[in-house]
């Protein structure tokens, strides 16, 4: 048996840090949208990319615009994931006071406001030795009363739109919103139907995160620029 641990030991793999560019990213990984270099170079007007609207399917790559293998995408207002020049404002700090009452650590409640359960698969990942979000202070708890905070993946259907506001208010102040992949953002690949909104705009959000759904280190990396852990 002891030969077994000592095995299991040696193939456990170090954690990964967002400051990994490339680390934990498979080959088919396809990270934040830009405008390509031709169309720069040739004055001709670049495309206006949504990232918040954005699914990430091979078929958003035009000859105007392609994917790259940046996974830092997260940004503390959903204008900022409207890409009109190819630039890209990442998510700054919360304020000194926020910090302070939060000191290094976030405990969070997730919301699947209807969901594939892609993105949720996503944040689960983040708790596995890969990623270990916990050695950075982050964890998800069962109850908002909790929490400092609640994460919302899903188009935020009619039946749980109720469910997410009531969740919202049960959440201590100064509470924070995160709102994780393009359904929760936009509506995702849902937007336009009447029984999908993405977050309400009676819920304030912090940090938007984009994705279909984002992988961990954009999460990850998200979370860390919102409590001042990287610049």
């Amino acid at each position: 048996m002891f030969d077994l641990l000592r095995a299991r030991l040696r193939q456990t793999p170090a954690p990964v840090t967002p400051r990994d560019s490339e680390a934990g990213l498979p080959d088919r990984f396809r990270g934040r949208l830009v405008p390509a270099s031709e169309t720069a170079e040739s004055n001709r007007r670049l495309p206006v990319i949504d990232l918040g609207a954005s699914v990430f399917a091979p078929e958003e790559a035009t000859a105007d615009r392609h994917f790259t293998r940046d996974h830092r995408m997260a940004t503390r207002t959903r204008q900022a994931l409207v890409l009109e020049n190819g630039e890209m404002e990442l998510a700054q700090a919360l304020d000194a006071r926020m910090r302070s009452l939060l000191g290094r650590s976030l405990r969070l409640r997730s919301v699947a406001a209807g969901s594939c359960g892609g993105c949720e698969a996503e944040l689960t990942a983040l708790g596995n030795v890969v990623f270990d979000m916990a050695r950075f202070g982050v964890q998800f708890v069962a109850s908002p009363r909790h929490a400092d905070g609640i994460v919302v993946t899903g188009v935020v259907s009619a039946n749980m739109r109720e469910a997410l506001e009531k969740t919202y208010e049960a959440t201590p102040d100064p509470r924070i919103v995160i709102a994780v992949g393009a359904c929760a953002i936009s509506g995702g690949a849902f937007q336009g139907s009447a029984q999908v909104t993405g977050i309400p705009e009676s819920i304030p959000v912090d940090l938007w995160i984009p994705g279909c759904p984002p992988h961990p280190l954009t999460v990850l990396d998200g979370l860390l620029r919102l409590l001042g852990r990287l610049d």
